[in-house]
């Protein structure tokens, strides 16, 4: 379904704002399309102050966790760190890890296994714990849920700290949170933190500080403010408040980073020069840290993270590249599969409920989250788990709230669990169908609501783009979740010329000419998709004269980011394509 496109309608002095933080009206209009209005606010989002953010002491539980904690490695007690299998977990547990180890604890870690343990700390782990002679636990990125489990560990006489950020779980019309002996988590219902939507890292982070706060050591602010800032952008939180300050200092960190895991991913994958920002956090090392927990053990992403040496560093950097690859191509393989299935069987439903049973598990996430982007429908993939059930993962779109309508349908499911845009599950065999009718039956949406909608933030004719303001526009990094990177537009364009350009002619460069007859450069990855949509709207003729630099009828509406271009010691303005349709 094509997108409709609309332009930002929020209003301010913005000559006004840009004279006072002196930065270009165009900068100013961005921020105030990100909600932000008065003198004061825009000043909190562009000053990113790492030393502003909050107490963590404010967290319910957090003292007593602390001191319970600092009590335990006093006496010289063992203390098993149990986090997920994400990279908020990997992160988490190495906060926590390594600020315990600076304290001189007995600490060890685990990470459950993705395909024999499932999510967060269970019977098998704790088992285990006792018989290693653990005497306290300690989660991070899991655990508010965890009744069971914690129940066993408090029966066989273990000492549990949870530490966590996801919601506490719905019983009996309250939420409610397992019986460990200190509970931290923001969103606890009692909890007095002003900002809730930090990640497990963060509130690792906070209960490792707070712990040198209690026993008056002297705090490096930068000390694994990194992981921190890797796990913020990773767990797609987002990035207003602390969490912008945190990624920022982060990103300002990497470029010099001591950790000889995290420069070994930048070696790897050629990094080591180039600028690093909140994509190299989202796209290059999460994706190798995620893979490790996918295809293999997470414990390699941790273990690569306290690589002492640089040569272990680099082996490990180079095998999970590698795994991410294979993790690469078995998602792009089942997305085809995938796309497949919906458009052969399930093309007229409303809620895309899709089974394959071959697709590795750890991969319906990404799949699903693939064919919700491309349909722009809120997407179930389920697979075949080792035990027989079915196993699945969820993405959703605004208008659904895929939690809420999954929980209206909780009696078909084994497990289920979730938020507004993302679910995790497991159901019976024969249970699948009556789920698919249900959720269609449901659901609520209109056909508005399977719209998809770009959101401009400018309507900015290329004449206007300066160097300075690209590089003003460094200003809004780092971009993301509640921080979206600005989109700009303009219409009526033609393309004078185009040429491929690549090691297998994957891009396209463009020669785009406005109506003033004035030029600038632009490129779009995806040569294939482009070359497509000219000859479907253009005929082949026109695109062949387009390649050429013939005079041509291609005229197109673009969406772009704006760009500096090096070449030869030369630098220029270019732009990216983001988006275009026919003028």
């Amino acid at each position: 379904m094509e997108a409709v496109w609309k332009v930002h309608g929020k209003w301010a002095d913005f000559n006004a704002l840009g004279k006072e933080f002196n930065i270009d009206p165009v900068v100013a209009r961005v921020i105030r399309n990100r909600g932000y209005e008065t003198f004061d606010e825009f000043r909190k989002y562009l000053d990113g102050d790492i030393e502003k953010q909050h107490d963590g002491a404010l967290m319910a539980d957090m003292d007593k966790g602390c001191k319970i904690i600092i009590d335990k490695i006093n006496q010289g007690k063992s203390i098993r760190i149990i986090s997920d299998y994400d990279v908020d977990g990997v992160m988490s547990n190495y906060i926590l890890l390594e600020g315990l180890l600076s304290l001189g604890a007995d600490v060890s870690y685990e990470i459950p296994d993705r395909m024999t343990d499932g999510y967060g700390i269970n019977e098998r782990i704790i088992r285990d714990a006792y018989a290693d002679n653990v005497d306290t636990l300690i989660t991070c990125d899991n655990g508010i849920g965890a009744f069971d489990a914690v129940k066993l560990a408090k029966e066989l006489g273990m000492t549990v700290v949870v530490t966590d950020h996801h919601e506490p779980p719905l019983v009996d019309g309250g939420r409610c949170f397992a019986p460990a002996d200190a509970v931290i988590d923001p969103k606890r219902p009692d909890c007095k933190y002003p900002f809730k939507e930090i990640c497990g890292a963060c509130v690792a982070y906070k209960f490792i500080k707070h712990m040198y706060k209690l026993l008056e050591k002297p705090w490096e602010e930068n000390w694994l403010i990194e992981m921190l800032g890797i796990a913020t952008v990773c767990d797609v939180m987002p990035l207003v408040d602390e969490n912008r300050a945190f990624v920022n200092r982060a990103l300002m960190l990497m470029k010099n980073t001591a950790n000889n895991g995290l420069r070994a991913l930048l070696k790897v994958h050629e990094l080591e020069k180039k600028k690093i920002s909140s994509y190299t956090f989202g796209f290059v090392i999460g994706p190798c840290i995620n893979a490790s927990g996918r295809l293999d053990s997470a414990k390699k992403g941790l273990e690569l993270l306290l690589a002492k040496d640089e040569k272990t560093a680099l082996d490990m950097a180079e095998e999970l590249k590698e795994i991410n690859i294979a993790r690469k191509a078995m998602t792009e393989q089942g997305k085809l599969q995938a796309m497949e299935l919906v458009e052969t069987q399930y093309m007229d439903d409303t809620v895309l409920v899709v089974y394959m049973p071959e697709l590795h598990e750890s991969l319906a996430g990404i799949v699903a989250g693939r064919l919700k982007e491309k349909y722009n429908k809120p997407t179930l993939v389920f697979t075949t788990a080792e035990n027989g059930m079915l196993k699945g993962s969820g993405r959703s779109i605004e208008a659904y709230n895929m939690f809420e309508k999954l929980s209206e349908h909780k009696e078909l499911f084994a497990k289920m669990g979730g938020h507004p845009m993302a679910a995790g599950f497991s159901i019976e065999p024969d249970k699948l169908d009556i789920l698919r009718e249900r959720l269609n039956a449901t659901h609520g949406l209109s056909d508005e609501d399977l719209i998809p909608v770009v959101m401009i933030d400018v309507a900015m004719p290329f004449d206007y783009i300066s160097p300075k303001l690209v590089n003003e526009l460094d200003l809004l990094e780092p971009f993301g979740t509640g921080n979206p990177k600005p989109v700009f537009a303009q219409a009526n364009l033609r393309v004078k010329r185009a040429k491929l350009i690549g090691e297998e002619n994957q891009y396209i460069k463009l020669w785009l000419m406005n109506e003033a007859g004035r030029t600038i450069e632009a490129i779009d990855f995806d040569s294939k998709s482009f070359i497509d949509s000219i000859k479907m709207w253009f005929t082949d003729e026109e695109c062949d004269k387009m390649i050429k630099g013939l005079p041509n009828k291609v005229m197109l509406d673009i969406t772009y980011y704006p760009e500096i271009n090096e070449y030869n010691g030369m630098t220029s303005v270019q732009l990216k394509l983001t988006r275009y349709k026919k003028a």
